[in-house]
C-alpha cells in the first residue's frame, strides 16, 4: 500500500497550479458570494490533505479492486435515483446526516481508476469485439444512470473522457476511423430528432436551453443566464472592476448572473477580474491538465499512464464545457469549473485525482 518514494521525484509544480487555482477560486467565490468562501476554504484544506495523503498511496495496489471501485461507483449513482435530493428540477444529490454531497463527481474519479487497470489487462485484446463490446456495455451503465439524474454535462464529459483513455490506451485508428463513419451521421439524425418539440429523449429544461441558446430573442425568458453571463464578461474589459466593489453597474452586484458562485463563476471572474483574470483561470487549467500528461508520458505502466491521461482530460473538457457556456459558445448544461467553482464534492474529488497523479509520478521511468 505504501512504498518508500525519492522527495526529488515529487511533481511539486502541479500542487503549486492545483494550489493557486484555487485560492484564485476561493477569492473569487468570497466576492460572489461571501457565505460560501469559509466552506471553500475548508474544502481547498480538506482537499490538500487527501490529495498528499493520497499520492502516498501505491496506485497499482489502488486499482487491485478495481472491481470494487466500479461497483461502488454504481451504487452511488444508484442512491442519486432511489434517495437523491432534488434541486431546481434535477435530482443529483444524496444526503446524509446533514451531509449533502454529488455522486457524480466522485464516480469521474473512479471510472478514470477503473478503466485505467480495465485497458491495461485488456491491452493485448485493445481491439477486439468482445473487449469493445465489454468496455462500451461498462461505460453505457455509468452514463445511464447519470443521465437518468438529469445530468447531460456531467454525461457528456464521462463520455468524452472514456473515449480520450479508450484511444491513450491504443485503440486502433481504423476502428476509430468506422466508429467516426457511422457516428457522425447518427449524430446528425439523432441532434435533428431531439430538437423536435415532444421528444421525450430530453426533459424540457433541456430542450428549452437549446432553443434559447439558438434564439436567444425568441426565448428570453431562458437565454437571459447566458446573455447576462456574455454581458458580465465584456464588461470587465482587460483589468476588471475588481474584486468585492459595489459598482452599482455591476452586473453581478445587480444580481443579474444566476448561480455565480458554481456554474457562472466564470462570468464574475470576467467582470471583476477582467481579460487578464479570465487569461490567468485558462492557463492554470491548462497547466493542471498538461502537467498531468507529461506525468502520464514517463508512467512504468500503462494505468499510470491512463490515471493521467483521464485526468487531463476530466480537467481540460469540463473546463472548456463551463467556459464555453459562460460565454455562449454552447448552450446552458450546467457544470462547474475545475477547482474554481463552489462546491466541496467537486474540489475534494478533483484534488483526489490529482493525488492518484502525483502518485503516478513518484512511480516514473527514469531516463
Amino acid at each position: 500500500m505504501f512504498r518508500q518514494y525519492k522527495f526529488g521525484d515529487y511533481r511539486f509544480r502541479l500542487i503549486l497550479w492545483v494550489v493557486s487555482l484555487s485560492v484564485l477560486g476561493i477569492l473569487i467565490i468570497g466576492s460572489a458570494r461571501e457565505s460560501f468562501q469559509q466552506k471553500q476554504i475548508f474544502g481547498l484544506a480538506l482537499g490538500v490533505f487527501l490529495m498528499l495523503f493520497i499520492s502516498m498511496i501505491d496506485y497499482t495496489w489502488v486499482l487491485n479492486f478495481y472491481g470494487v471501485i466500479y461497483m461502488v461507483s454504481i451504487v452511488l449513482l444508484l442512491a442519486v435515483l432511489f434517495v437523491g435530493t432534488n434541486v431546481n428540477g434535477a435530482t443529483r444529490w444524496v444526503e446524509i446526516a446533514g451531509l449533502r454531497f454529488q455522486p457524480s463527481d466522485i464516480s469521474k474519479i473512479m471510472i478514470i481508476l477503473f478503466f485505467s487497470a480495465f485497458f491495461e489487462k485488456h491491452q493485448d485484446d485493445l481491439n477486439h469485439v468482445t473487449t469493445i463490446l465489454k468496455a462500451v456495455v461498462l461505460i453505457g451503465i455509468q452514463l445511464l444512470l447519470i443521465f437518468r439524474e438529469p445530468d447531460l454535462s456531467t454525461t457528456i464529459v464521462v463520455a468524452l473522457l472514456f473515449s480520450a483513455m479508450y484511444f491513450s490506451a491504443g485503440l486502433s485508428y481504423r476502428i476509430i476511423g468506422g466508429i467516426l463513419l457511422v457516428f457522425i451521421p447518427v449524430a446528425v439524425i439523432g441532434i435533428s430528432v431531439l430538437m423536435r418539440p415532444g421528444t421525450e429523449m430530453l426533459e424540457n429544461y433541456q430542450l428549452t436551453r437549446i432553443y434559447a441558446w439558438l434564439k436567444p430573442d425568441e426565448y428570453p425568458q431562458d437565454a437571459y443566464q447566458q446573455q447576462n453571463s456574455i454581458t458580465a464578461i465584456g464588461s470587465g474589459q482587460l483589468y476588471g472592476k475588481g474584486l468585492n466593489n459595489e459598482n452599482v453597474e455591476s452586473v453581478k452586484n445587480g444580481g443579474f448572473i444566476p448561480e455565480p458562485q458554481t456554474d457562472f463563476i466564470f462570468a464574475v471572474a470576467g467582470e471583476e477580474l477582467g481579460f487578464i483574470g479570465c487569461c490567468a483561470i485558462v492557463l492554470l487549467e491548462f497547466l493542471i491538465a498538461l502537467e498531468c500528461l507529461l506525468t502520464g508520458m514517463r508512467s512504468r505502466m500503462l494505468s499510470g499512464t491512463l490515471i493521467c491521461c483521464g485526468m487531463a482530460s476530466l480537467v481540460f473538457f469540463q473546463s472548456f464545457l463551463n467556459i464555453s457556456v459562460t460565454t455562449g459558445l454552447l448552450p446552458n448544461t450546467g457544470i462547474t469549473l475545475p477547482f474554481v467553482s463552489y462546491g466541496l464534492t467537486s474540489l475534494d474529488s478533483f484534488c483526489i485525482g490529482i493525488g492518484f497523479v502525483l502518485n503516478v509520478g513518484l512511480q516514473s521511468k527514469k531516463y
